[in-house]
């Protein structure tokens, strides 16, 4: 979640690198072979205030269907980090499509967007926008085949607190927002969280640049409590939260690992299912390729074993 000015560089490189091989791999798939999913980009799915909301989406090219969905929200300190958007997750919506589900990368509004000098989308905006975004599957079912009742979320940092909040929040908690399709809900049946947030006041004091968070929650932790204990997953877990995974490097120091053992031990309490998984010797790493994550979906959504 947070990152020095070398981390945000090679992020921004990493994004161009990302287009320039998707070009090519188009060009070439598109040579040699029917590709097996369907790309389209630049989808809006609601409006957030003044801003028009953003998804890409990928989907199987053949199959009756449904599908199970899954929804992928970037890293970026919730925007802080300018350059970082929904491109962070192309390769990874491109291959869900080839492994069987609709998925989206989508983007939500930024925490460096400014007016008057001060933070314009301040939390819960983030969750607003992320809920739209289910919604907006559920509301597109039948046009994409997509299963209304299996539907998916992960990200990385700052979007794996996003994940978390769209699975263990739910509608009496206040966090739904009116950005479209109000009538589906915004419920999903399964998360993932790759080096996520999850107990905010503890991580302002673990960390020594704690300016990503006093500018998506408007103040510290002594100014405005509230907003860091409403925006921390770890509030609302409960016994009926969705099965969560989370993937975390135990050499993070953007988001410590102590913060994935906080949410182990609480869901654990709770009577959740919640699975952790470490791994060694990794520091603040995107893990959407991992073996575990899609084995994860597949049980969980698939109900493969």
């Amino acid at each position: 979640m947070i990152h020095n000015k070398k981390q945000i560089i090679r992020s921004v490189l990493f994004g161009f690198f990302i287009i320039a091989i998707i070009s090519c791999a188009f060009f070439k798939t598109g040579l040699a072979e029917e590709k097996a999913y369907i790309w389209e980009p630049g989808i809006t799915y609601g409006k957030g205030g003044d801003v028009e909301l953003k998804l890409d989406l990928a989907h199987p090219a053949s199959g009756k269907g449904p599908f199970p969905a899954l929804i992928f929200m970037h890293g970026s300190g919730w925007g802080w980090y300018r350059g970082i958007s929904r491109i962070q997750y192309m390769f990874a919506i491109i291959e869900a499509a080839e492994r069987g589900y609709v998925a989206v990368s989508v983007d939500y509004r930024l925490t460096s967007v400014k007016e008057n000098d001060k933070t314009k989308y301040l939390f819960p905006a983030q969750v607003y926008d992320m809920k739209c975004a289910v919604r907006w599957l559920r509301a597109n079912a039948k046009k994409y085949k997509i299963d209304p009742n299996c539907i998916g979320a992960v990200g990385w940092s700052s979007g794996g607190h996003l994940a978390l909040m769209l699975g263990l929040t739910d509608p009496s908690h206040g966090l739904e927002g009116e950005c479209g399709n109000s009538k589906f809900s915004s419920r999903v049946q399964a998360v993932i969280s790759l080096a996520g947030p999850t107990e905010l006041i503890s991580l302002y004091h673990e960390k020594s640049v704690p300016i990503v968070l006093v500018e998506f929650l408007g103040g510290t932790p002594e100014e405005v409590p509230d907003q860091y204990r409403i925006a921390s997953p770890l509030t609302y877990v409960s016994k009926d939260d969705p099965p969560v995974l989370t993937i975390h490097g135990d050499r993070d120091t953007s988001v410590p690992p102590k913060q994935a053992e906080l949410l182990d031990a609480k869901m654990k309490e709770a009577g959740a299912s919640h699975i952790l998984i470490f791994k060694k010797g990794i520091a603040h790493v995107n893990f959407w390729y991992d073996k575990a994550l899609w084995d994860f979906f597949d049980k969980h959504l698939k109900g493969e074993r």
